[in-house]
């Protein structure tokens, strides 16, 4: 690399260590802590020290960032959950680690499986966060999470999901992913539509 090459790295360095001074100054304090102190610092054309306080400060992750699963439901008239999972098994299926386990749930006087989970396990030490239950699920009951923060020291205790914990409502789904759930709702509202006309269409 040779003595220039050191030298033109200490001067970015240093021409650095200057511009974050000079820039606190114009912000007047208000460039950390804030949303647009951390969009500011993110920015191509950002001067000064460009990294993110973490975890005081945390940067918004985009919403096609896919993390762990979670299962949806929404959220009936009384007050009850009504899970859209019914056990199909292909999430499952797809999954290329292997990290889920479902045991559908069983109608105890006919003891005719029932179309909803009785168990639902994701070992999230093992999933990979590849979005492939989610892409594949029919009834759009998985879909990959935001949160990233799941360290934790007992693995057995935390890092073995079951149903209750997987278990989010549908708002908590618009509000990570709003785009994607307007498609969905959108679509399933006009296939809703279809299948009203079409029976209002044999009525007559």
């Amino acid at each position: 690399m040779g003595i220039n090459g050191i030298v033109k790295g200490l001067g970015i360095t240093l021409k650095h260590f200057l511009e974050t001074y000079w820039v606190d100054i114009v912000y007047k304090g208000k460039r950390y802590g804030t949303e647009a102190g951390i969009d500011d610092r993110r920015s191509f054309d950002t001067k000064g020290i460009f990294t993110v306080q973490y975890p005081e400060e945390k940067s918004k992750v985009p919403e096609e960032f896919r993390y762990i699963p979670f299962l949806v439901y929404d959220e009936g008239e009384s007050g009850d959950k009504e899970i859209r999972c019914t056990s199909c098994g292909i999430c499952a299926k797809v999954c290329p680690p292997q990290c889920i386990w479902i045991t559908r749930s069983v109608n105890p006087e006919t003891g005719k499986p029932v179309p909803k989970p009785a168990k639902f396990f994701i070992d999230v030490d093992i999933c990979m966060n590849c979005g492939l239950c989610a892409e594949y699920c029919p009834f759009e009951a998985i879909r990959m999470d935001h949160d990233y923060e799941i360290a934790n020291i007992d693995r057995f205790a935390h890092h073995i999901y079951d149903l209750d914990k997987l278990l989010k409502p549908a708002s908590y789904y618009a509000e990570i992913r709003p785009t994607q759930f307007k498609e969905e709702d959108d679509a399933r509202k006009e296939k809703e539509a279809k299948k009203a006309a079409a029976r209002a269409a044999k009525e007559i």
